[in-house]
């Protein structure tokens, strides 16, 4: 399975569009700032499974009660979904840490910063910020599963993109 991850696209898809042309995602996780970007891409692409949140810029662009942090699953992985202002991801990861351990989950996404991040921490957590979508020189996530195990976490920029098949 492979899911596609951004964040930060601020109206702008020209870029997530095209990394799903070039992937070809089985699901795809949008991290917020702008709500209404995530709902076209899971209008855009109603067979692929899809979560969103909310980000800092988003509060009067979503529904009441949209949860601002989201644990799912996709291909038997749990993940912890946040746009990262709430957890002061600015300032450091320690908030966001230690709430996706207590989660109990195997990969925490954030975005705000509008810098890409991957790491897989020494107790197996993967950490990921799929950095801003919101330009050609932006860049998304991309996390392969495989057997319900992360086989792969990485970061995709255009250049990535036109060297896949």
């Amino acid at each position: 399975m492979k899911l596609l991850v951004c964040a930060d696209s601020h109206a702008f898809l020209s870029f997530v569009r095209y990394a799903v042309k070039k992937i070809k995602p089985n699901g795809i996780i949008h991290l917020g700032d702008l709500y209404e970007d995530g709902q076209v891409l899971c209008e855009e692409n109603p067979m692929l499974p899809f979560q969103q949140v909310p980000g800092n810029c988003d509060a009067n662009r979503c529904p009441i009660g949209a949860p601002q942090i989201l644990c799912c699953g996709f291909g038997g992985v749990r993940f912890y979904l946040t746009h990262g202002h709430i957890h002061d991801v600015k300032r450091g990861l320690g908030g966001l840490l230690a709430d996706a351990r207590k989660a109990g989950v195997q990969a925490a996404l954030y975005g705000h910063t509008h810098r890409a991040y991957c790491q897989q921490e020494p107790d197996g957590l993967w950490v990921l910020n799929p950095g801003s979508c919101n330009s050609y020189s932006g860049s998304v996530g991309l996390i392969t599963i495989e057997d319900k195990i992360i086989t792969d976490c990485r970061i995709l920029t255009m250049s990535d993109l036109e060297e896949l098949e």
